[in-house]
């Protein structure tokens, strides 16, 4: 639990960096200062986001389901991770709005596989009696984070720059999965799927 609590602080916090400022950065660098045309963007960016993480996560959770054991979910939840850890990279080179568009899908296409996979660790590994406060500690912390994340991410854009900016949050979504990996021993391994229905051979048994 410690292991996710911690990824789940620095992966939403490095993204918090770019939550004030992202909009400011498509206005200057992508829609070359016209208000009407980066706020357009912004909305495309954030309809190409979500329908695509919507459309993929509910497929992608039923298939972690179906498959016994939890090497899967730590996978999914390593790979989704690292994909998404690739996009504020691509926000540096991108100066048309389908190159935003394009990266955002990147990013909902992670985010669908980290959604389910981390949601389907959390709830295994809670510990007995103790789900609501580690849930609760997991959203204080990552609440807190991101507030400080988005102050810093402001300060940063004005005085730094955005390329700085997008290599930290790219960074942070890498360092996040070492939180991740020392603790792969404790995931179950898979099991073949259907096991519990394999027929019983009833002459071993009597």
């Amino acid at each position: 639990m410690r292991a996710y609590i911690y990824w789940d602080l620095v992966v939403n916090s490095a993204w918090g960096f770019l939550a004030p400022v992202f909009t400011i950065f498509l206005l200057e660098k992508v829609a070359a200062g016209n208000v009407v045309e980066g706020v357009k963007i912004a909305g495309f960016a954030t309809l190409a986001y979500w329908i695509t993480k919507s459309i993929l996560q509910i497929p992608i959770g039923n298939y972690l389901d179906k498959n016994h054991g939890e090497i899967d979910d730590f996978w999914f939840y390593v790979i989704g991770t690292l994909i998404t850890a690739f996009v504020p990279i691509g926000y540096i080179f991108s100066y048309l709005p389908w190159h935003i568009y394009a990266l955002q899908v990147l990013h909902a296409v992670g985010m669908s596989m980290v959604v389910p996979s981390s949601t389907a660790i959390f709830i295994k590994h809670a510990d007995k009696g103790r789900e609501a406060y580690e849930s609760s500690l997991d959203s204080t912390l990552l609440g807190v984070g991101v507030g400080i994340a988005g102050a810093l991410g402001g300060i940063m854009a004005a005085y730094l720059g955005f390329t700085l900016l997008f290599l930290l949050t790219s960074l942070l979504n890498f360092v996040a999965v070492l939180f991740i990996f020392p603790v792969r021993a404790e995931m179950l391994s898979t099991m073949p799927q259907g096991v519990h229905q394999l027929p019983i051979n009833k002459e071993i048994i009597e």
